[in-house]
């Protein structure tokens, strides 16, 4: 099967977010993808919560959810969006940080809301506290495809391993990792992060990720590093983006699950067991 990855360097205007957005799942889907993948927050990179709540939209009235749907229906793709950036129907002053899993049919059949919240202080210039403005979820959330079983996360969660066992125990052949990574961490542990995941679970690893200085209106700006990457079940790097906006194509084998599965039964070795601390 081919699928496609889709970089961006989203601003922090939706309207062109968009537009940019659909050439290049367009550009994905006559290519012969039949599964395309978009980074996280793709509608909108901001650190300014007076401009997210001016810009921002619940699911119901969000464009960039409605035209993308449409799409996938007349392209008849199935469609990851990495994430949304979405305001709650009672918005109460946190968003949602919100991935969304649409058919060939144009309709959502998964959603998930990121789990782990990005609290960190990279350097002194480079802080974040996610959890100030999104909400986090508190659902895993595994797909069932005809293309494949499909586990969704976003981002911070590759940090935590037991969230991708857990998916992989509950039929992920695939696991979806969409970012806006850090450019200072990503550098240092994106990559491993990855292949440790797919190493880990025997799945396939698809992570499309944003890229390069995002252009904002207002409030401190940001770059991420890129680098959207498939990796295969045994952990092999099958396509790195590197640092450029556009439509990267793969192909993957449903067989390669079961042959790194095989070799390394891991998933079967997993035993319960206590931690003790001795003096």
């Amino acid at each position: 099967m081919r699928g496609a990855l889709i970089q961006l360097c989203s601003s922090d205007d939706p309207d062109d977010n968009l537009s940019v957005t659909r050439a290049l799942v367009m550009e994905a889907a006559d290519g012969g993808a039949c599964f395309v993948l978009t980074p996280e927050v793709m509608n909108c990179v901001s650190s300014s919560r007076s401009h997210q709540e001016k810009v921002l939209r619940t699911e119901s009235d969000d464009a960039t959810l409605q035209s993308l749907c449409e799409l996938a229906l007349s392209r008849q793709i199935w469609l990851l969006l990495g994430s949304l950036a979405l305001k709650f129907d009672h918005y109460d002053g946190k968003f949602v940080n919100r991935s969304f899993m649409i058919s060939p049919e144009g309709e959502i059949v998964a959603r998930y809301d990121k789990i782990h919240m990005f609290d960190v202080t990279i350097s002194a210039e480079e802080t974040y506290r996610e959890s100030s403005t999104f909400r986090s979820g508190e659902r895993a959330v595994v797909v069932a495809t005809d293309i494949g079983t499909v586990g969704l996360s976003i981002c911070y969660d590759v940090r935590f391993p037991f969230l991708y066992q857990q998916l992989a125990l509950s039929g992920a052949n695939i696991l979806a990792i969409p970012a806006a990574f850090s450019q200072i961490s990503g550098q240092a542990h994106w990559e491993v992060l990855l292949r440790s995941r797919a190493i880990e679970t025997g799945c396939y690893v698809f992570a499309p990720a944003q890229t390069g200085t995002h252009k904002v209106q207002c409030g401190r700006s940001r770059r991420t590093h890129g680098h959207s990457m498939v990796v295969s079940p045994w952990g092999d790097v099958i396509l790195d983006a590197e640092d450029k906006p556009g439509v990267y194509f793969f192909d993957w084998d449903d067989d390669m699950v079961t042959k790194a599965r095989t070799r390394i039964p891991s998933l079967r070795h997993i035993r319960p067991f206590d931690v003790v601390r001795e003096l």
